[in-house]
């Protein structure tokens, strides 16, 4: 078993997609979910942040490789101004339980070492939920919300939401600053590559959200009125019938529980936001990838 760290090229990041969707089929099948269907949007996407993070994280992303060459796991860490995050952890089935996903692990959290804070989205997998504890991760239990948006159950924005881009760099990292202890920086230039950014900005506060097919995958706010708002404009820019999800909602993330339940979308239980050196940031929904 070989473990090196993850190259800027069209080999590693289709070979550490290989690895997620193997991973990922094997931990639906073990929780009797319905089988993953393949995306090649998400595969699209899959590769181009491994090689952005392969660039700005090199000692963070590590492959595993067995003696013939194959991908068996994969880890993809990274650092921004004090705050470590794990984006991605997975072994394929045949090399499970025999330390693997523990030894990337080790490698990730090294990476990590002198950060103050870290940042986890946990699976309900239970190896996970039990990995993450030991590395001395407190794990708050997630929520989700998915469904199809009824329109007719959301008051329009009282304020302003505006396309973002690369112009409002600064003020989304600001957010993350005051939000997370670190902001995203270079990833906010990866994240308008493949997802659409709201942005609002007034005398009650500021904030940003990205969303992409129906999915929010991240928002960040200073203040619960502009994460709701936010979030009520994204809803709200989905044509009528068009399917939702928003995922990663710890105990303090009502707010946009209630936004999620006025639009008709059901809630269940999904995972754990898993934090170190902090208390989960909200009002705040983390991404898997970027956290």
């Amino acid at each position: 078993m070989i473990l090196r760290q993850v190259r800027d090229s069209k080999d590693d990041a289709e070979a550490v997609r290989l690895t997620t969707d193997a991973a990922f089929a094997a931990s639906a099948a073990a929780k009797g979910d319905p089988p993953v269907e393949g995306d090649e949007n998400q595969a699209i996407l899959l590769r181009s942040v491994v090689r952005h993070l392969a660039r700005t994280d090199p000692g963070g992303c590590w492959l595993a490789m067995d003696d013939s060459g194959q991908p068996t796991g994969a880890a993809l860490s990274t650092r921004r101004e004090g705050t470590w995050g794990l984006s991605l952890l997975v072994v394929t089935p045949e090399a499970q339980g025999k330390g693997l996903g523990k030894a990337l692990l080790a490698r990730t959290l090294a990476y990590g070492r002198g950060c103050l804070r870290g940042l986890v989205c946990g699976s309900r997998h239970p190896h996970a939920a039990r990995a993450y504890r030991a590395a001395g991760l407190t794990l708050h239990p997630a929520m989700r919300l998915r469904g199809t948006v009824d329109h007719a159950g959301l008051e329009p924005p009282t304020g302003a939401v505006v396309e973002g881009g690369p112009g409002l760099r600064d003020l989304m990292d600001s957010v993350d600053r005051r939000l997370r202890g670190g902001a995203h920086g270079p990833d906010h230039t990866e994240l308008l590559r493949h997802y659409r950014c709201l942005v609002s900005d007034d005398l009650a506060g500021s904030g940003y959200a990205y969303l992409r097919d129906g999915r929010v995958e991240l928002l960040a706010a200073t203040s619960r009125r502009i994460a709701a708002r936010l979030l009520t404009a994204a809803l709200l820019s989905l044509a009528p019938g068009a399917a939702a999800r928003i995922g990663r909602l710890t105990a303090d993330q009502e707010w946009a529980v209630d936004v999620g339940l006025a639009a008709g979308l059901e809630l269940t239980t999904a995972g754990y936001v898993c934090v170190r050196g902090m208390r989960p940031p909200a009002p705040y929904i983390p991404s898997g990838l970027f956290l």
